[in-house]
């Protein structure tokens, strides 16, 4: 595994290009907003009707279309929606992609499964941080980074490799560590962990440990406290030092009950649904599915994202973190900014 920082970057590669950033949504507004403040001379691509335009000039940021950055750009970074990048592509990108440019993602999505098929004229790369961008915003405001993965499909003009390392570099990647690896590996790692582990399977997880305690007879105030307002008490100190510095912290009585009881849990039919999970992520599958989803009106996805709206943990969770306003402090994500 290669790991380059900012001594390994030139900066200067960046500095007699323009970029483009389609997109300002959470991944947009801090790369368009750190390669700013880095020096670099960025233009944000936008439709007229949308909401995030106003935000994006109030941040001192250039504004236009979405084909008009994109021409004028010499470096295009899309990082839109997975679902919406083909058509975004399709009409406003490709039309004026000529030879020598340099189109960018932040995800492999598109790319690793042929939903975009760039012209062979064309450098691509992939810059990936390994954090939501309202993170990579903050944490470089704070003169840190959020470490990010680098990938080239795509070298025509032999320095792919060097313009995406200071790209990287310039939202604050060289600052925590830029790991090189492919298109491949980045799609199907992260697919694999927001649908297992980070995303599907924690909050499955929690409802589940909620649901158990209130069906029990438990308050769910209580229920609430131990299976989700802790929950980042022990990822936070898994965070700073893995597994071991988290249970060094606990008391004896959790890390036996850990050791124990969550293998239970977590069992061998769980790893193996989780293999088919895989799976169905590395043969396309679940790709194919998703923008199907997207083209017949994503009627399923919104039907399950208002069922986990109107589940009781919600409820519960908004009149209890009501009772301790310091959480509204300082938060990562502003809808009126953000």
């Amino acid at each position: 595994m290669k790991v380059f920082y900012e001594k390994d970057a030139d900066a200067e590669l960046l500095k007699s290009k323009r970029i483009a950033v389609i997109g300002y949504g959470s991944q947009g507004h801090a790369h368009a907003n750190n390669l700013k403040d880095s020096g670099c001379d960025v233009i944000v691509g936008l439709p007229l009707d949308s909401k995030s335009w106003k935000k994006a000039e109030e941040a001192g940021l250039e504004v236009t279309f979405t084909r008009e950055a994109a021409e004028k750009a010499d470096v295009i970074m899309m990082v839109v929606p997975d679902e919406k990048a083909p058509t975004i592509y399709r009409n406003e990108i490709e039309p004026v992609l000529t030879e020598g440019k340099y189109l960018a993602f932040a995800h492999g999505f598109g790319i690793h499964f042929k939903k975009i098929e760039p012209p062979a004229g064309v450098n691509v790369f992939m810059v990936a941080p390994k954090g939501p961008g309202h993170l990579v915003r903050s944490e470089y405001a704070r003169g840190r980074g959020v470490p990010c993965l680098m990938a080239v499909h795509q070298d025509v003009t032999g320095d792919a490799g060097k313009v995406g390392l200071a790209y990287a570099s310039a939202i604050g990647g060289g600052r925590a560590g830029i790991i090189e690896t492919t298109f491949k590996e980045e799609t199907e790692t992260d697919l694999f962990g927001e649908q297992a582990v980070l995303c599907g399977g924690l909050t499955s997880l929690i409802q589940a440990g909620f649901e158990t305690l209130t069906e029990a007879g438990y308050s769910p105030e209580m229920a609430y406290f131990e299976c989700l307002h802790e929950m980042k008490l022990i990822v936070d100190l898994m965070y700073e030092g893995g597994i071991e510095n988290m249970r060094y912290s606990i008391s004896n009585t959790a890390e036996y009950g850990d050791l124990t009881r969550g293998s239970r849990v977590v069992t061998d039919a769980t790893k193996a649904e989780m293999k088919k999970i895989l799976g169905e992520i590395q043969s396309g599958q679940f790709a194919d599915e998703w923008m199907s989803e997207c083209d017949s009106g994503k009627e399923n996805f919104t039907r399950l994202e208002n069922e986990g709206k109107a589940h009781p943990i919600e409820e519960v969770g908004a009149r209890l973190r009501a009772m301790m306003p310091w959480l509204a402090q300082d938060r990562l994500v502003n809808t009126a900014k953000n």
